[in-house]
Parts: C-alpha cells; sequence; structure tokens
C-alpha cells in the first residue's frame, strides 16, 4: 500500500482532466451500473510507464480527439485496492494489468490496453492508440 500523500499528485494528474477516482468496490458498482454509452477507465500505478506514457498519452488524446469518451473513472493500484479488485472483475477476460486502459459501452468491455501495450511506448504512441479507440467507439457530436 503506497501513502495517499505520494499518490495524491499522481492521481491529481487524471481527476484534474476530468476523471472521478473511484476509491471503494461500491464506487466502481456504482459508476458501472450508472455509466450510459463509452467509457473510459484507468488503472492508475506509481510505475515510470504511467508516469511516463500512460498518463500524458491519455490527457494528449483527451486534448486531441475530436470524439471522447462520455465517463472518465480511474482506480489507483496500491491504493485503491478494493475498488482496483472489483473494477478487475469487469476487465475480464484480461489478466490484472497495471497501468491499463479499459474502454467500455455501457458495461461491456470493447476495448482494453495491457501494461504490455504502453511499456516501451512514448506518450504519443499511446496516444494515438487512444484517439483511434475513440474513433472508433465513439459517437461524434
Amino acid at each position: 500500500m503506497y501513502p495517499p500523500q505520494m499518490v495524491a499528485p499522481m492521481k491529481e494528474d487524471l481527476t484534474n482532466v476530468g476523471f472521478q477516482s473511484l476509491e471503494t468496490a461500491a464506487d466502481v458498482d456504482n459508476f458501472m451500473a450508472n455509466a450510459s454509452g463509452i467509457s473510459m477507465v484507468v488503472v492508475n500505478s506509481v510505475c515510470g510507464c504511467a508516469a511516463g506514457a500512460a498518463r500524458p498519452g491519455i490527457k494528449g488524446a483527451l486534448a486531441y480527439s475530436e470524439v471522447k469518451p462520455d465517463n472518465l473513472a480511474t482506480v489507483f493500484a496500491g491504493v485503491d485496492t478494493e475498488a482496483v479488485a472489483k473494477m478487475r472483475e469487469y476487465m475480464l477476460p484480461y489478466p490484472p494489468s497495471s497501468p491499463c486502459i479499459a474502454i467500455f459501452r455501457d458495461d461491456e468491455l470493447v476495448h482494453f490496453i495491457e501494461r504490455h501495450h504502453i511499456e516501451g511506448r512514448n506518450a504519443q504512441m499511446i496516444g494515438e492508440h487512444l484517439v483511434s479507440a475513440f474513433e472508433e467507439f465513439c459517437e461524434k457530436a
């Protein structure tokens, strides 16, 4: 378990751009039950690939893309233990991975970016991948 004060800036990296922080299993179930349309959920982490590629790529995709998910949420591995475990149930059949990015249509998982798709890639590559996913799954306004 990481100290909350240590991860606060890493959480804020996403919550400051509109992500809802889910911290309990009930938060996750409530989000999934009430999120209609397209949702992007990020399992955030303290690792270098989250800081150097995932979070900047996510923020870049949201800033650049003309189409975006309707709902944004995040859970933090090593901190929001109960919420992460519950969210991983929704991400089955994929094995636990952090960081990772899931795109849901209502409560159906339609796209998943595992850690091994993040490691070794830069923020621009992650952002471009997400923009393509947004174009495929999100409706134009």
